[in-house]
């Protein structure tokens, strides 16, 4: 739809403008391009997702879009060398012009959606839950700020004369059941009424799929998911074949590409401490198994054998050089080594230290479940939760992803995870 609205824009602007803006139709692609993946990148496509969001930060990620596309194009010209007078759309004063029009036709689209989604709203969601079991459910909807939590019932709602009459109309009804419920017979034909009348009953799970695109592990049964029901663990897949072809050709062309940066990374970090280049420590694999993996060092060296705590934000351990590849994650680069080994894949839950694992796993339900899958470089919880979880309740937050991961994967998920980790490596943060 943006590339429909900078059409129009350009049709505009070219109304009063005696060269025709129209010709050639790829100077329009060109800008329509760097137009979308600027807003992609800076989230201007977020506010789909977040229909309640403020309007004045869809107005302010609206136009840094059209702003920093405005630089880009003039940069990206003047690097070229690309005569504006020959293309007229790429003069200064058309593209101001165009961004301005662009950016009142991508407010407008925005609104009118936002506008259709108060209209026809979703399902307004009630979720029955064990009162014991009510406040975990909050806790865990608090963590997803842009997202409505169901409206908690027990089951005694069952017990009115026509619980389908509770529900508000004409908003379409759900009712998500959670684990542990003790249903007497007349409650589960009450159940089976609402299903015939149209009711969307789901488990919590899905529900938490479904909104959340993660499963709390504190939400799920003990005896959720066995390693059969694992979509990866068939070696006959064609998928999972795929995924490990896909791994050894893009990592062998990663780690050709990125040589020059290893070595001069290596240069930096000798020359600030004159300490070991790489950084060699046990994580866990597949199935519990151990492994060496190989990263740049970005920290301050530390006596042997001493014990290695959780690393936080802005740890002051973290040397000025290793701060930068981190943030760039080119510190992850050796990793390359490990995903041509087969000791992980590109993208899959993150490998953690075995005597962390062991506390966590104490600690948390259905944590040793994420190495039901090759650890990998990225994953689902490193572009969607806490970059470097510093307490359990931020590990379990992180898990709840990586369970969702487990529970969800494909191929379209992989690619899905490796644009999301495009978007963060470009804006410098880190994962």
């Amino acid at each position: 739809m943006d590339l429909a609205a900078l059409y129009g824009s350009v049709t505009i602007t070219n109304l009063h403008r005696e060269p025709d803006l129209l010709h050639p139709p790829l100077a329009i692609g060109f800008v329509g391009v760097i137009y979308c993946l600027l807003s992609w990148l800076l989230g201007s496509y977020t506010v789909l997702r977040w229909p309640w969001l403020r309007l004045r930060l869809v107005l302010q990620r609206l136009g840094l879009a059209a702003l920093v596309t405005l630089t880009v194009v003039i940069v990206l010209t003047w690097a070229l060398g690309v005569d504006p007078s020959h293309l007229s759309l790429l003069n200064r004063g058309v593209l101001l012009e165009v961004m301005g029009w662009q950016t009142l036709f991508a407010l407008l689209i925005r609104l009118q959606l936002r506008l259709i989604n108060r209209t026809y709203p979703q399902a307004r969601w009630r979720l029955m839950a064990h009162p014991d079991h009510q406040l975990d459910v909050i806790r865990e909807w608090q963590r997803n700020p842009f997202v409505r939590p169901p409206q908690l019932i027990s089951p005694k709602w069952l017990e009115r004369p026509s619980p389908d009459e509770s529900f508000p109309q004409p908003r379409p009804m759900a009712l998500a059941l959670a684990h542990g419920l003790d249903l007497d017979i007349d409650q589960r034909d009450l159940i089976s009424q609402l299903r015939s009348r149209g009711v969307l009953v789901t488990s919590l799970e899905e529900l938490a799929e479904r909104q959340l695109e993660r499963l709390p592990p504190t939400l799920l049964p003990k005896n959720w998911l066995t390693i059969t029901e694992v979509p990866w663990i068939n070696e006959f897949s064609l998928q999972r074949k795929v995924k490990r072809i896909g791994d050894l050709f893009i990592a062998s062309l990663l780690l050709l590409l990125s040589l020059p940066i290893i070595l001069l990374a290596s240069l930096a970090i000798w020359i600030e401490d004159q300490g070991q280049i790489l950084y060699i420590q046990t994580r866990t694999g597949w199935m519990g198994r151990p492994f060496k993996v190989f990263k740049l060092r970005t920290m301050r060296v530390t006596p042997k054998n001493s014990p290695t705590p959780w690393t936080s934000y802005q740890d002051k351990r973290v040397t000025w050089v290793g701060g930068f590849l981190r943030r760039t994650r080119f510190d992850e680069l050796p990793q390359l080594i490990n995903v041509l080994r087969g000791d992980m894949s590109l993208i899959g839950p993150r490998p953690e230290q075995p005597g962390i694992d062991e506390k966590l796993s104490r600690a948390i339900p259905h944590y040793n479940k994420r190495y039901w899958m090759l650890p990998g470089l990225s994953g689902w919880a490193q572009v969607c939760g806490p970059s470097y979880p510093a307490s359990i309740e931020e590990s379990e937050l992180k898990l709840s992803y990586d369970l969702f991961y487990l529970r969800n994967w494909s191929l379209s998920l992989d690619l899905l995870i490796l644009a999301k980790t495009i978007k963060t490596l470009l804006k410098v943060r880190g994962v």
